[in-house]
């Protein structure tokens, strides 16, 4: 069993998997909403995940037309990444997990867009936008 919760508590969520995909994203929208040089997510089957508490302070995000983020309205924290396009995954947010689960291998992408102050120093794959096929 994977938990999580936001920094103010409010929200609280359990994954009764694993994480089958785990990825580092570079883009601007990650790099703005998380406050740094990249966010790393967990991507979890949707049917094994579901809130413990909180629901109704969540608020949601339409970053794009076919993704949408949701955050802790209280605390602000991010809790996950929707893609409108992928019915049986979402993207959890790694700093609202608690532990240490294991992960699969990971990779880097949108790195064409990855900040110029930041080096990339290990040696996980590496995708100007997605990879074709994730998960």
């Amino acid at each position: 069993m994977i938990t999580g919760h936001c920094e103010c508590g409010r929200v609280r969520f359990e994954v009764a998997g694993e994480i089958r995909d785990f990825s580092h994203c570079h883009c601007s929208q990650c790099r703005r909403l998380h406050g740094a040089a990249f966010a790393t997510f967990a991507g979890v089957a949707r049917d094994a995940f579901h809130y413990v508490s909180g629901e109704s302070d969540l608020s949601v995000y339409a970053s794009s037309k076919n993704t949408e983020r949701v955050f802790c309205s209280v605390c602000g924290s991010n809790i996950l990444v929707d893609p409108a396009g992928k019915t049986d995954i979402v993207y959890l947010s790694m700093s609202a997990i608690e532990g240490s689960p294991a992960v699969p291998d990971g990779y880097h992408i949108y790195v064409g867009s990855k900040a110029a102050w930041h080096d990339i120093n290990d040696d996980l794959p590496q995708y100007d936008t997605e990879p074709l096929e994730q998960a």
